[in-house]
């Protein structure tokens, strides 16, 4: 048990035992310091976990104090930190995603969303219009680091967040995998360490796979992320190399960091000198009144890659992504010339056309809206069907994370459910361990109708038969 988890499990024993009554005021962080002997960095892991917890409640310029019959709630995640020498996820994701392509298939387990929320006509005009006014010398003008137009948009985006990004830091990609993939490999060699989440994306998993690297797993809280302290341990522990995180709905699980945890983890990381590779391509699909920042926002050091693409909000079959990387531009450059040498210059001047219309905003606004009312029908729908499923809440994107009882194993119920014509991504396939094999994620993104409540409802039917209920 980590240091942190350790301390939140005393805390809790003691305010059940009353010797910290509802309404008391607990400690500060520093005395808590002083009387644990633990770092301040644990202190506050612990303090915010049973604040998340509906333990403890902060009071602005006063401190932490019992919350008022304080209760518990599902509770943070107890996982260690796991090494793994060699990742194999690659053969079991191929698999799955090649079932959703099948349009008989209920495609629960895609990860793309549905591209009939995309402005297809107005991005096809656009790509018609650049390729009538195409030259020779654009294929060479779109070399990396990528069209300078659309450099420029990206680089304002940034801008209106309030973090400085020159273009030349830039480099326009296919899609974001390319994006992950060259960062990582900008920073690492065969048999180095690479810091995950757990569970965690599985196309990190796949890159550390190709790439002969070795993972450290990091246990994520379904409402905090991943695990500080664990994290602190890890760097102390191992030569790290990078980190690669998701900070805005994560996938597959769904949180995103606070704007103090982002801060924290990048303090973090630049005192150990490793690198932050961002992976964050769900940062549009945020629901509510502010678009969160990435960590990218707190890097001083130009030692973050921060990694976005168009394939989930705009547009999949384009395959535009892009890495802003800082002080390693030239290196991922470089590697990207050695790979696939650029991006399809046709492609980014559409997305550059597109983006120019000032239309980008306005479909973002109507996606979000759209992906938010059918995450809520779906999260209804699955909660009548699976009354024994814990599905976790996430302020964005379009995937649920669901855990059922122990006993279920998702290979087998995805099996069972493929042959029932419904597809599920099973929760083996975010992890290179054991421990969520009874978890399952569930896009929301496509149209909810009868098929998709009737799907949901077999998977409730398949499940209660394997349990027995």
């Amino acid at each position: 048990m980590a240091k942190y988890q350790r301390l939140v499990q005393q805390i809790q024993q003691q305010i059940e035992a009353d010797v910290w009554p509802p309404g008391e005021k607990l400690p500060s962080l520093r005395q808590q310091v002083e009387l644990s002997g633990l770092s301040l960095m644990t202190v506050m892991h612990a303090y915010e976990v049973l604040e998340g917890q509906g333990w403890i409640v902060s009071r602005p310029q006063s401190g932490y104090y019992v919350a008022p019959r304080a209760r518990t709630l599902p509770p943070a995640s107890h996982n260690p930190m796991e090494l793994t020498e060699k990742v194999d996820i690659n053969s079991a994701v191929f698999d799955v995603l090649q079932a959703c392509r099948d349009p008989k298939i209920v495609p629960f387990g895609s990860a793309f969303p549905d591209p009939e929320l995309f402005p297809q006509r107005q991005l096809m005009r656009s790509l018609i219009s650049v390729s009538h006014s195409l030259k020779p010398s654009d294929a060479i003008n779109n070399l990396p680091p990528g069209n300078e137009a659309l450099r420029k948009t990206l680089a304002q985006r940034y801008a209106q967040q309030g973090i400085t990004v020159s273009p030349d830091e830039i480099v326009i990609t296919n899609g974001a995998m390319e994006a992950l993939n060259l960062s990582l490999q900008a920073v690492t060699e065969p048999g180095d360490w690479v810091v995950v989440e757990n569970p965690a994306f599985y196309g990190a998993l796949q890159a550390i796979e190709r790439l002969k690297l070795k993972a450290v797993a990091i246990a994520t809280d379904v409402r905090d992320g991943i695990d500080l302290a664990q994290l602190e341990e890890a760097l102390q522990r191992w030569p790290i190399k990078a980190c690669w995180l998701m900070t805005n709905q994560q996938n597959p699980v769904g949180f995103t960091l606070s704007r103090e945890r982002k801060q924290q983890v990048v303090d973090l990381l630049a005192a150990h000198q490793v690198a932050l590779i961002e992976d964050d391509v769900y940062s549009e699909l945020w629901f509510g009144e502010e678009k969160p920042l990435p960590a990218k926002a707190f890097d001083r050091d130009g030692n973050v890659f921060h990694c976005g693409s168009f394939s989930k909000n705009l547009v999949a079959g384009f395959r535009v992504g892009w890495v802003a990387a800082g002080r390693h531009a030239q290196r991922v450059q470089r590697l990207q010339l050695m790979s696939t040498i650029s991006t399809s210059a046709p492609m980014q001047l559409a997305i550059a056309d597109f983006l120019a219309t000032r239309r980008y905003d306005a479909h973002l606004k109507r996606l979000r809206q759209t992906l938010e009312r059918r995450k809520q029908l779906a999260r209804q729908a699955l909660r009548r069907a699976l009354p024994a499923a814990h599905i976790n809440e996430s302020n964005g994107g379009y995937f649920l994370w669901v855990s059922l009882p122990e006993t279920v194993d998702t290979r087998q119920l995805y099996q069972q459910a493929l042959a029932c014509g419904i597809s599920i991504a099973p929760g083996h396939l975010f992890s290179s361990g054991e421990q969520y094999t009874h978890c399952f994620r569930f896009n929301a993104a496509w149209p909810w109708d009868n098929r998709a409540e009737a799907a949901v409802e077999t998977l409730g039917k398949l499940i209660r038969q394997m349990t027995g209920d």
